[in-house]
Order: C-alpha cells, then structure tokens, then sequence
C-alpha cells in the first residue's frame, strides 16, 4: 500500500496505482489535515459565512442564497453534472483519476469529510470502476468525468467489477460498502478538480517516453544502417550551443554507438549527411526537455490542493482560488505534441532515405529482390503517420464557447489536449517501429558490421520480433507485433 499524504504522490506511486494495481492508504497526517479542513469548514458554516458551493449555488447561481439545510444538495451536484460523452476510461485511466484526486483530496485543502474522501479510497482499493465518458470537460475542473466517476460512490450509474458489468450498488454491496451520504462542500470536492486531466496526463508522460526510447533506439539503428557521420552528436557540438536536451541525446545516442565502427575514422559514408540525421540530436533533446517540462506540471498538480473554495486552517480562512485553471497543463501538453510531432518528421524522412538507393546506396526499398515491393509499402504508412501526427499536433484555440450564463468564459482544455496528444504518441510509437523494422534491414543488406554494443541489442531485439525480409509479406503484422514488444519493455 502507497501511503497518501500532504507531501503529495510521486508519479512513480500513481503509475503503479494505474498500472500494477497498487493500493493506497491516508496517512495519519493527511488524516489530521482531512479532518481540519471539514472542521474549519463547519465552523465557517455555523458562523454564517458565504461559501461558494455550500450556502450559495454554483457558476451563474452564486448569487442564489443555498443556507438553508438540504441534506440532498451535495448529492446532486455530480448526479447534475454526470454529462459525459465520448469513450470510456480504460482501467488504468480511471485508477489514475482517482489517484490523482485522492492526492489533492490528502492535502486537506478541499473541505471533504473523512467519511466521503474515505468511501473514495475505498472504491479505488475494491477494485470497482465506474464507467467515465472522456468528453465533457474544458478544463476549468473536470467536472463531467469525475460526476461520473462520484456516481459509483452513491450507488448511481455502472460499473466494471472482476471484469462483470453491473449496477453501481450491487458492486458495493459485494464489497461491504454502503452508498456515500455526501455533506456540506462533499459534492463539490468530489468534483471539482482536474484529477482527470492529472491522471490521463501521467500516462500520457509515461506512454510519451517510452515513445521517445523508440525513437532513439531506432535512430541509432538508421544510423548504422545509413553509415552516418556521428560528428553532430560530439560533446563539443553541444557546448558550442547548449540547445535544451541536445547534450543529453546526443550523449545517449554515441553511448548505444559504443563501439561502432561508425566511431571509427572513415566509418562514416559522408562528410555530412541529411538534415534528418543532422539534427536528430538536437530535435530529440527538444522534444525530451518539452516532456520534461509536462513532468514538472504534473508533479506540481500533484502535491497541491488545488479547490475552490480552499480550506486554510493555519489561518482559518476559506479562500476563493482560480487553482482549477488548467492552462499550464494545457501549454506543456500542446508543447509535446507540436515537439514530438517534430521528431516523428525526422524519422519518416530517415525511413525514405534509407529505401532510396540514391541515398543509402542500398537497393531500392531494401529488397535483394527486383519487382517486388520490399518496404516500399512500409513508407507509405509511415507518410499516412506523420499526417496524423501533424494534425493531432495542431493547438486547440484558445477561445471556447462561454456556458455558465457566460460566467465561465475561458478554458484550459487540458484534457483535450492530453487525450489528442495520447493519440498522437500512439501513432509515433507506431512510426518509430517501422524505422527500427527499416534499419534493421539495411543493416542486414550492408553485410558484416561492427554495431556498438547498445545498437546490436537493439538490432537482436527487432530480429526477435520481426525476420528478415526476403519476400513480400503483411508488413502491419510487424510492425504491430514489434510496437507491442516495445510497449512490454523488449527494447529496455
């Protein structure tokens, strides 16, 4: 069990959650601020305070007066906003939501009762997962997906449990747990975060870097398979310009390189090679740092309590925030993408220049064979990639149709932009597969070569996977088989 608490939840910890299924359990001091932050909240009630959320309405129905008792009012607040549309979470999408919002709820910051934020923990550790539509939220909260998420908890909606359909209760009958009786600001604690766009984006992070192994793996096999110059990767290259991540790309690359004839004088077939290869160092550390810094705002995320209204019980304060505004997210995702989307150019062009006999002064499409199609095929899905890519790498428009009664008149769309750039990664993975499948046969062509040590690993790693290609076959059945034994760690 992974302990929650103030200090905030490592990605690691919510990537086993998501993952591997791990349990979580409230630390004794997230207990302690849980418990503070419903007392203050309880107090400022008693006392008369106007609270968003809890004595007024929400959105456009803050100037609507709620102090008067309704022990159902929390209860409707996902029961209305349960809005969802689209395709559902998978397994590991919703254990990320959920760990997410257990992460901000342990901040003590929301004002959630110890028995509603417990009933939540209690859904995650049971196993039992609600079924969450994806479209809906504009990133001002997630307030769709998680209503539906909420619903689980009041015995509402369906759920997936042992891998069985049924209704919300019966799972928590099964489990021994009773409906949740939501009170005071619970409703809206429930709801009113972006655990959703937290979540999907840590497995997006998680998805986005073993696409970019990939893609070093497979530039440094093109790389042998081309005979490239490795002048462009040298250290001094990158303090001549310290561009972001160029260093530490090129520093991986000569390191799978080690020991390469390419290393040695006259290994190379040219003084300068293609910009694709030129500057593949530099357009990977771009996209490395441009993951590096989606990491550091989700690693923000989650160690904050990021509720509105926020509970401050070191100065008995209940404060109105804007904390629910996902535009850092929404910048660093759209920031990936358009990188990745980069990199992914550089190796669909890589691909073409080593099926080019004019290039690579190998056989046209990399078949021994004349008249038969040999990779050419292969290229043309990788060009019908990079199209996606270049699409799904567009930036959302900043501007949103205004709801609320025109209250809410900005969004983040950070989910959006984690859900096309989850889309976009998928294809790139997809893309970096074809030219580890690309290069390995040119290396193959090229005869007896001496590969470093780490582009031999990797070069056994495909072979394992997907043979050498003598004659014409379905080329999606290898590359699919390789992206899946990439994506079960083969190439680690």
């Amino acid at each position: 069990m992974i302990g929650l608490g103030p200090e905030g939840l490592a990605l690691a910890d919510l990537l086993r959650v998501a993952r591997e299924g791990a349990g979580l359990h409230f630390t004794p001091s997230a207990r302690q601020r849980i418990d503070a932050g419903h007392r203050l909240l309880r107090e400022r009630m008693a006392a008369g305070d106007s609270i968003y959320g809890v004595t007024t309405g929400l959105g456009a129905a803050v100037d609507v007066d709620l102090s008067q008792a309704d022990d159902d009012r929390q209860r409707r607040i996902p029961l209305g906003r349960a809005v969802g549309l689209g395709r559902l979470a998978t397994r590991a999408e919703l254990r990320a939501m959920l760990a997410a919002r257990l992460a901000g709820l342990a901040q003590g910051r929301s004002g959630i009762s110890q028995a509603s934020a417990d009933s939540l923990l209690a859904l995650l550790n049971a196993g039992i997962e609600p079924e969450v539509p994806l479209l809906g939220s504009l990133g001002e909260s997630d307030l769709a997906p998680l209503a539906h998420l909420s619903l689980a908890l009041l015995g509402e909606g369906w759920v997936q449990w042992r891998d069985e359909r049924m209704p919300a209760r019966e799972a928590l009958r099964r489990n021994g747990l009773p409906p949740a009786r939501l009170v005071d600001k619970d409703g809206l604690a429930l709801v009113s975060a972006n655990a959703a766009s937290v979540g999907l984006g840590a497995l997006l992070l998680a998805e986005a870097d073993r696409a970019l192994d990939s893609l070093l793996a497979a530039l440094a096999l093109a790389c042998e398979g081309y005979r490239a110059n490795l002048s462009p990767f040298q250290p001094w290259a990158s303090r001549l310009r310290p561009a972001p991540g160029q260093a530490e790309q090129s520093a991986a690359l000569l390191a799978l390189l080690d020991g390469s004839s390419l290393q040695q004088p006259g290994g190379a077939r040219r003084l300068q090679d293609p910009l694709s290869f030129r500057c593949a160092g530099v357009v990977q550390g771009a996209a490395r740092h441009a993951w590096a810094q989606l990491r550091e705002q989700l690693q923000v995320e989650l160690a904050s309590g990021a509720d509105n209204p926020a509970l401050i019980d070191e100065e008995r304060q209940v404060l109105a925030t804007a904390n629910f505004d996902s535009t850092h997210l929404a910048l660093a995702g759209e920031s990936l993408g358009l990188a990745l989307s980069r990199a992914a150019a550089c190796c669909a062009e890589r691909i073409a220049k080593l099926l080019s006999p004019a290039s690579s002064e190998l056989p046209r499409f990399l078949s021994e064979r004349p008249g038969q199609v040999g990779m050419a095929a292969l290229q043309r899905t990788a060009a019908a990639l990079l199209a996606e890519i270049g699409h799904l790498a567009n930036p959302l428009p900043a501007v949103c149709v205004p709801v609320a009664d025109r209250v809410e008149d900005y969004a983040g769309q950070a989910l959006a932009v984690i859900e096309k750039t989850r889309q976009l990664v998928r294809r790139l993975g997809w893309l970096a597969s074809i030219e580890l499948i690309v290069a390995a046969q040119a290396i193959d062509l090229r005869g007896d070569l001496q590969l470093g040590s780490g582009s031999a690993r990797i070069h056994r790693a495909v072979r394992s996977q997907v043979a050498f290609l003598d004659q014409d076959r379905p080329g999606s059945v290898d590359v699919l088989a390789l992206s899946e034994f990439i994506e079960r760690g083969g190439l680690d």
